[in-house]
């Protein structure tokens, strides 16, 4: 126990300080961001250096279903190695008793890398900027709605009851008073961060109806994706104590704004300096090809950004998604934003992916495609002045449209994977199969009796 407890963080020692740890989650994420694994008693977890768990975890749809995706070797089900990263060790101040959560990585039967595994994959493109002597830098925000309690998945979604008696009120973005009335939700969010040790860097209401902004401090990539990963469950947990839900749906409501996930990215040279800024503070090459490559190879990567029916919902004109990708200063109607910041901290808003998207596809997602341009000295188009909404739409219309682009980049592929790219592909479009299997709504009010 004293030997693997000296690599976990100093919050993660603080929080169990003068207690007896009772369990450890051993956890790993699997296409959709959910996190499957094992929990055993923290004794049994103190004398093992691995666990197994199937390699059929990666081919499993969000119902649940299957994507045949096994290879030529038929769905034998092997058993992969997983291996704990100690760095990642965090509280689960929710449970009955002392619980950690430990994040392991895969590995087939040789040792090697599972390229399957989310987390894999975004290691493998961060090592690809390594290797160029390049460290890419990242900062997510995370947006989200608290709404109530829905049992039958048949009625809509409604915004939670806040504190006033009132539900949750749409179009307060930035209203203190607003936040105010899920206020207990957002304390036990705090104190959860707090025992995890996870540094929030603000917390805003935005324009939906109980839609919540979480903003994380820039860090490491790997590291910024496995505190997304956490801090759903950590959000989750925290609504589930006030008679709530938090969801990261795409677009839940119907009406409302959809929930984003920003990126801003920058990337450091070996020295720590950004290679976005030059020595007298202006723009480098490296800053524009980022943005070319993100400009050329973005709708590769859709699929990844939006990786769910729902998702093509929140691209709508004017309700605060892009629509095409455009890039400008300080424009938030652009796919791609440069914010307002000082040299050292020059970045790149990528402002295209949605809340649901997997954290660690999504990161690397993003990242392989300003790599690209780096690597190709990729030139933007020039940036725009004005509403982005009056250009042209260059966002694939449904997941089907995205899978195809996805498809037709081999590129893209080796840089994320090609087995990984092959499995994705496969398991989102049985994941389509099985929605096209469901009736909506829709289709029974205007079809049943008219056509």
């Amino acid at each position: 126990m004293e030997d693997w407890m000296d690599h976990v963080p100093e919050a993660t020692r603080n929080y169990l300080e003068g207690r007896r740890l009772d369990e450890v989650e051993c956890i790993i994420s699997d296409l959709p961001g959910i996190a499957r694994g094992k929990a055993m008693p923290a004794s049994k977890f103190a004398r093992q250096t691995s666990f197994f768990l199937p390699n059929s975890i990666f081919f499993q749809t969000i119902t649940g279903g299957w994507g045949e995706a096994a290879g030529t070797t038929g769905f034998t089900e092997p058993d992969m190695i997983l291996r704990p990263d100690f760095s990642t060790a965090r509280a689960a101040p929710w449970t009955a008793d002392w619980t950690l959560q430990v994040i392991h990585d895969a590995f087939d039967q040789k040792g090697v890398p599972i390229s399957m595994a989310p987390r894999n994959v975004l290691k493998h493109v961060v090592q690809l900027y390594e290797e160029q002597g390049w460290t890419p830098v990242v900062a997510p925000e995370m947006e989200f709605f608290l709404v109530a309690r829905n049992l039958d998945p048949a009625n809509p979604v409604h915004p939670m009851m806040g504190r006033s008696g009132r539900p949750a009120a749409a179009r307060q973005a930035y209203s203190m008073s607003a936040v105010d009335e899920y206020g207990p939700v957002i304390d036990d969010i705090y104190d959860f961060a707090e025992a995890q040790g996870f540094e929030i860097d603000g917390i805003t209401q935005e324009g939906g109806a109980g839609q919540v902004e979480i903003n994380l401090r820039h860090g490491h990539p790997v590291k910024l994706a496995d505190e997304v990963f956490y801090f759903k469950r950590l959000i989750r947990e925290a609504a589930l104590r006030h008679d709530c839900y938090a969801t990261f749906m795409a677009k839940p409501i119907a009406g409302e704004p959809g929930s984003a996930m920003h990126m801003h990215h920058s990337i450091t040279d070996t020295d720590g300096q950004n290679i976005f800024s030059g020595p007298q503070g202006g723009e480098t090459d490296a800053f524009f090809h980022f943005i070319g490559g993100l400009q050329t190879h973005l709708p590769s990567v859709i699929a990844l950004l939006a990786p769910y029916v729902n998702s093509y919902r929140r691209y709508v004109k004017d309700h605060a998604a892009p629509i095409n990708l455009e890039w400008g200063r300080d424009n938030r109607t652009t796919g791609i934003r440069i914010p307002i910041s000082e040299p050292e901290s020059r970045r790149v808003e990528n402002r295209l992916a949605g809340m649901d998207c997997n954290p660690y596809l999504g990161i690397a997602a993003s990242l392989a495609c300003g790599y690209m341009g780096l690597m190709d000295e990729t030139r933007p188009g020039k940036s725009l002045r004005g509403e982005a909404y009056d250009g042209e739409e260059d966002i694939p219309r449904g997941l089907y449209a995205a899978l195809d682009l996805f498809d037709a980049n081999p590129r893209l592929h080796n840089i994320l994977g090609s087995d990984f790219a092959r499995v994705y592909s496969i398991v989102k479009r049985a994941e389509y199969d099985e929605f096209l299997q469901v009736i909506s709504p829709w289709e029974r009010e205007h079809l049943l009796l008219n056509v």
